[in-house]
């Protein structure tokens, strides 16, 4: 499981180094086109397709991100992770810190592995401290 999560970890990182950078290329080539975020915010739960998702990065200013990836499953062409993320961005003139529990679901198409899908939902309290 070691040699899973060292994977899953170098791919969340290069998404973190991505998002921090806005670098669209690169965050395409790590999202599947059938790329899906499903989660929840104090409005309720909400699911983002690709586009809409990489639209929303680029009016976003990400500041940092801590990713600590908790489990890993690795398959010959499935993975799964569940990340610990905190972050903090601008967004519409506001500082927004955020810490999640993620499950990401990585599939190995065309020669790489690209995150598929993303459900992401608040960490308990006393895992965010």
């Amino acid at each position: 499981m070691a040699d899973g999560r060292e994977l899953i970890q170098a791919l969340e990182r290069e998404w973190c180094e991505a998002l921090c950078s806005k670098d669209i290329e690169r965050l395409r080539g790590l999202v599947h086109p059938d790329f899906m975020l499903i989660g929840t915010r104090s409005s309720g739960p909400f699911m983002m397709g690709r586009d809409e998702w990489l639209d929303a990065i680029q009016r976003r200013d990400v500041q940092t991100i801590d990713i600590d990836v908790k489990d890993a499953t690795v398959l010959e062409q499935v993975m799964v992770g569940t990340v610990q993320a905190r972050w903090r961005l601008k967004y519409l003139n506001r500082v927004i810190e955020d810490c999640v529990v993620l499950t990401d679901v990585w599939v190995f198409d065309n020669g790489r592995w690209q995150a598929l899908r993303r459900h992401s939902t608040p960490a308990p309290a006393a895992d965010c401290t």
